[in-house]
C-alpha cells in the first residue's frame, strides 16, 4: 500500500506552494500532471493485479463449495438407500471440504475488500488528475500573465517620466539656442553684405565729392583766367 501513501501525500500537497517554489511554474505544473499520470498508471496496474487475485480466490472458494455440496448430495443418496456408513464417509469428506470453503471464503473476502479499496483510490486519483488537467491551462495562463506584468514592471520601473520631460525641455532649449545662433549668423552675414555695399556707395560719394571739388577748382581757375583777360 506504499504507492497509495505516496499518492495521498502528493494529492494533499499544495500545488500553489510548489508553483511558488518552482523556477518555471509552467514546467512544474506539467511535471505534476506527468507524475500523477505515472502514478495513476501504476495504480491501475496494481488494481488489475488485485482484481486477478480476487477472481482466483473467488474461483477457489466456489470450487470448494461445489465439492462440499457434492459430498452432501452423495451423503443424501447413501441415506436414501439406507447405507448410513457410506453416508457418514461422504459427510466426513464434506466436513473437510467445508473447512476449505471457510478458508477460501475468508481469503476471498479479504482480497475483495482490499481490491475495492484500491479501486476507490484509483477513482480518487483519476478525479484529481482530471481536476489537475482542468486547472493546468488556467494556472499556466496565470503564470504567463504574472510574467508579463513582472516584465512590464521591470521595463517601466526605472523609467522616470518627469526626468524624461526635463530632458526634452533641455533638448528644446538647445535647439532654440541653435536656431537663434543660426539666425544671428545669418543676420551678421547679411549685415556684412550691406556694409560692403554701403562702403561702395560711400566710396562713390567720396569720389563724386572729389570730382566736384576738382571741377570747382578748375572752374575757379578758368574763371580767374577769363577775368584777367577781360581787364
Amino acid at each position: 500500500m506504499g504507492i497509495f501513501r505516496r499518492l495521498s501525500d502528493m494529492l494533499k500537497s499544495n500545488i500553489n506552494d510548489l508553483i511558488d517554489r518552482a523556477e518555471d511554474p509552467e514546467k512544474m505544473v506539467k511535471q505534476i500532471i506527468m507524475d500523477m499520470q505515472k502514478e495513476l498508471t501504476k495504480a491501475t496496474q496494481n488494481y488489475g493485479k488485485a482484481k486477478a487475485s480476487e477472481r482466483l480466490a473467488e474461483k477457489k472458494y466456489l470450487d470448494a463449495k461445489k465439492v462440499s455440496d457434492g459430498w452432501e448430495t452423495k451423503a443424501k443418496a447413501a441415506l436414501s438407500q439406507g447405507n448410513s456408513d457410506l453416508a457418514k464417509q461422504a459427510l466426513a469428506k464434506k466436513v473437510k471440504a467445508d473447512e476449505d470453503v471457510a478458508a477460501y471464503k475468508e481469503m476471498y473476502d479479504s482480497i475483495s475488500a482490499q481490491t475495492e479499496a484500491i479501486g476507490d483510490q484509483v477513482e480518487v486519483l483519476k478525479s484529481k488528475l482530471d481536476e489537475a488537467k482542468a486547472r493546468q491551462a488556467m494556472l499556466i495562463a496565470r503564470s504567463q500573465m504574472a510574467d508579463t506584468q513582472k516584465n512590464l514592471a521591470k521595463s517601466s520601473g526605472g523609467f522616470d517620466g518627469n526626468s524624461a520631460m526635463e530632458k526634452f525641455d533641455r533638448m528644446e532649449e538647445k535647439i532654440k539656442y541653435k536656431e537663434a545662433e543660426a539666425a544671428a549668423f545669418t543676420e551678421i552675414a547679411g549685415a556684412g553684405e550691406d556694409s560692403e555695399l554701403n562702403e561702395t556707395f560711400e566710396q562713390l560719394e567720396s569720389a563724386a565729392k572729389v570730382d566736384a571739388e576738382l571741377a570747382r577748382l578748375m572752374a575757379e581757375m578758368n574763371g580767374g583766367t577769363d577775368s584777367a583777360d577781360a581787364e
